[in-house]
């Protein structure tokens, strides 16, 4: 068992594959902020209705950036 203090872990914005419905981006979102992944898949949905190039073309970069859960 390791102990790391809270002031040493550095939060890291990640995918996650474990609970992904797609790519896992709004799951990353959604564990990084402690939202429900739900809320985050809502609206991520809504904005796609609303600005559907601005967020796709952003969906899509943060799915080839960002790094996977390990």
């Amino acid at each position: 068992m390791s102990y790391k203090p809270s002031y040493l872990t550095r939060k890291q914005l990640t995918k996650d594959v474990l609970h992904k419905k797609v790519s896992g981006v709004c799951a990353g979102i959604a564990r990084y902020y402690q939202w429900p992944r739900w809320g985050i898949r809502v609206a991520a949905i809504l904005a796609l209705l609303t600005f559907p190039v601005a967020t796709g073309v952003a969906y899509l970069v943060a799915a080839m950036l960002l790094p996977t859960r390990a």
